[in-house]
């Protein structure tokens, strides 16, 4: 059976996902389109060998619609003999396009693919793709009491875990002066590519990290959900989630080089790891956010390893009771999680968030000289993926 290996991986800088946004005026065509010639700039093989490109993106809708991996794709260059599609499984989408991508090398329908996601939230909104409908009204024959945002899931999983205010505050500021370190000691080079922009300028530098942040001046923020509804429904909520405490509206594109071991030394390329395990599982849609439990201890199951195995974690910053609840119910290092900060400071474009914890776990191993890493990510619905990679060299 073939080795699925990561020949190299690459993410742009994060932009505030609002007008005035330093990639907002960047179409998010071009945004993918822009990170797939450096991804492949880096790497020197014939372009016609790649198989397939699987991108992830969200709100598949306006500048976002019509197969935009596709169309990512033939404005990068790519020969038109490549095809490539786009996947929706929320936030994680280009997490589950890196599953797709390596399960097919395994499997021997690809031997060079690339996974890959974009999202433009200063563009194309979140929830753009609902134009205004309410697609998941159904579920209330199934679920009477109703359904609820993420904020409100956030606030349940904070309250639930008991989690205070101070704690999903401190790990906040945490992640932010972790990214501010980060980039500060060159961390980020390798892995971030810069955007043109129309007016010939570059974006290079991550716009959502605050150097500055302290656990003390996030408590200043007020609560982003408070409802008097909610409030009634759930007495324990404690109102707790802010803008401070949760991962901000972010435009960014990320890109995975996947091959097999043996393509990989065909071409005379270096694999940098491989991928070990996967895991895919839904939870509660209505705590939603809980999934990274049940898909870590499902990837650990299937991979034959301890949570002590592993080197490092990417768990996606949703919103600050996430890794927090995970590490407290998997028994994680947290000193381990997201070492050069999480999507609270480095930002989460929807579709992009799944291959940029990719590319930055893999920055973690090679600097920390760690062999395995695992990430994993909560998504809207009550869904999450789970993926082991082994440092390789």
């Amino acid at each position: 059976m073939p080795n699925a290996v990561i020949v190299d991986a690459v993410r742009t800088a994060s932009g505030k996902g609002k007008p005035g946004g330093g990639l907002s005026g960047v179409l998010p065509v071009d945004l993918l389109a822009q990170t797939l010639q450096a991804l492949l700039a880096r790497n020197d093989f014939d372009l016609a060998l790649i198989d397939d490109v699987i991108a992830g993106c969200v709100s598949q809708t306006g500048e976002q619609a019509l197969n935009i991996a596709r169309t990512a794709a033939l404005v990068a260059g790519l020969p038109e003999s490549v095809p490539a599609t786009s996947v929706d499984r929320q936030c994680g989408s280009s997490q589950q396009a890196a599953h797709f991508a390596a399960q097919g090398v395994i499997a021997g329908a690809y031997d060079v693919v690339i996974a890959c996601g974009v999202e433009s939230m200063s563009r194309v909104p979140m929830g753009a793709s609902s134009q205004g409908e309410k697609p998941m009204a159904p579920l209330s024959r199934r679920y009477p009491e109703g359904l609820v945002g993420q904020g409100i899931s956030a606030e349940l999983i904070a309250a639930r875990w008991g989690f205070s205010r101070a704690q999903l505050d401190e790990y906040s500021a945490r992640s932010h002066q972790l990214a501010a370190e980060a980039t500060a000691t060159g961390r980020f080079d390798r892995e971030t590519i810069a955007i043109t922009r129309p007016d010939g300028t570059q974006h290079t530098l991550n716009e959502t990290v605050r150097a500055a942040t302290t656990a003390d001046g996030l408590g200043g923020l007020r609560a982003s959900f408070e409802n008097p509804e909610f409030s009634a429904r759930f007495p324990e909520i404690n109102w707790s989630i802010t803008a401070g405490n949760s991962s901000p509206l972010t435009d960014a594109a990320s890109a995975v080089l996947i091959m097999s071991e043996e393509k990989a030394a065909e071409l005379g390329l270096t694999p940098r790891a491989r991928f070990h395990s996967f895991a895919v599982t839904g939870s509660d849609p209505l705590l939603m956010l809980t999934g990274v439990i049940p898909a870590t201890q499902k990837v650990l199951a299937r991979s034959g390893l301890s949570i002590d195995d592993i080197d490092t974690f990417e768990v996606n910053e949703a919103f600050a009771p996430v890794p927090l609840a995970w590490a407290a119910d998997v028994k994680a290092d947290l000193a381990k999680v997201n070492p050069a900060g999480g999507a609270i400071a480095l930002g989460h474009a929807l579709g992009a968030s799944g291959t940029r914890l990719l590319t930055t776990m893999l920055t973690n191993l090679e600097v920390g000289g760690g062999r395995y890493g695992l990430q994993t990510m909560c998504e809207g619905g009550g869904m999450a993926n789970a993926t082991i990679i082994e440092r390789l060299g």
